[in-house]
């Protein structure tokens, strides 16, 4: 009997069925303000279409899931990440919440932190708004100078949500000192940082901040794998280990995907980087097999697991 495991599109799947999973995706995005004409939307099919050729690319590298980061507010299809999965047989791990201001749809804006606690319950517990499977995640956001009250009441109901569930809360945060005043809210509201994942933490270029979100209990997350050149990285990567820091590093892309307001989707945005640049690269300075497994198996599957 598992004990935790990755709420998937799939199922929940335990540590023994995974291998590698990409911790920072996504499969489909729409960043217009959810009051915008044909926010999204789209034909399932054409997402398949564009996205599951993309999946095919990562099961050949050995990657086993991915976790979905579209929320709430930049156009979260919870059912077409179902169709994706189902037409490439791939488990992927897709999240309850909503993103910062402006991209706050009126609904969120008017409700209760109580309404929004049980919304985000209901969806880790029984079934998305829009698909029949559980929420795996709570992803939210803050301003980059600073969380709006706005903001602030979307966390403390995240907060009330994910501790009876387990579930992890990850947040867009670019500032270091924003993820701190993020923590504070968490602790105050009796969560725990250990439960939160600073995504985008590259973002921060003080580099003692990165260490600090770190030693709070956080998982930082470096998600720009693909983006930037991987001599920018490398050195990021190297330093948090050599801190000791290693069992709370998160390694992404930010990449994927279809796109509604563009035609056809655009153009997808491989999940390759990280298996055939990267991780080379890493072996190459003397990063060991036990630490690259560590990076990229067990503490995605660590951040994101939470009691079945």
């Amino acid at each position: 009997m598992m004990s935790k495991a990755l709420y998937t599109t799939l199922g929940p799947l335990g540590r023994e069925a995974l291998g590698m999973i990409l911790p920072h995706e996504h499969v489909y995005v729409d960043l217009r303000t959810p009051d915008q004409p044909g926010y999204a939307s789209g034909r399932a099919a054409d997402v398949v279409a564009l996205m599951a050729p993309e999946i095919e690319r990562i099961k050949a590298l050995g990657i086993t899931a991915l976790v979905e980061c579209t929320t709430g507010g930049v156009g979260r299809r919870a059912d077409f990440d179902l169709a994706v999965s189902q037409a490439t047989a791939f488990p992927i791990v897709v999240p309850t919440g909503n993103y910062r201001e402006p991209w706050i749809p009126e609904w969120v804006k008017t409700a209760s932190e109580a309404e929004l606690e049980k919304w985000m319950l209901r969806e880790l517990t029984e079934r998305f708004d829009e698909a029949d499977y559980k929420a795996g995640w709570i992803k939210l956001s803050a301003g980059d100078e600073g969380i709006t009250p706005l903001e602030a009441k979307i966390l403390r109901a995240a907060v009330r949500a994910a501790i009876p569930t387990g579930a992890v809360i990850g947040s867009h945060t670019i500032k270091g000192r924003v993820v701190m005043d993020q923590l504070d809210i968490i602790e105050a509201e009796g969560g725990d940082a250990s439960r939160f994942i600073s995504i985008h933490t590259q973002a921060e270029k003080d580099f003692s901040l990165n260490l600090a979100v770190a030693e709070r209990g956080a998982w930082i997350e470096y998600d720009n794998i693909g983006w930037v050149d991987d001599g920018e990285l490398l050195p990021l990567i190297l330093k948090v280990l050599e801190a000791g820091r290693g069992g709370q590093l998160l390694l992404s892309h930010d990449m994927g995907w279809y796109d509604p307001a563009l035609p056809g989707g655009g153009t997808a945005r491989p999940y390759t980087a990280l298996s055939e640049s990267l991780l080379p690269k890493l072996r190459a300075v003397g990063v060991s097999e036990a630490e690259i497994t560590g990076l990229t198996r067990d503490n995605p599957f660590e951040a994101f697991a939470r009691p079945l």
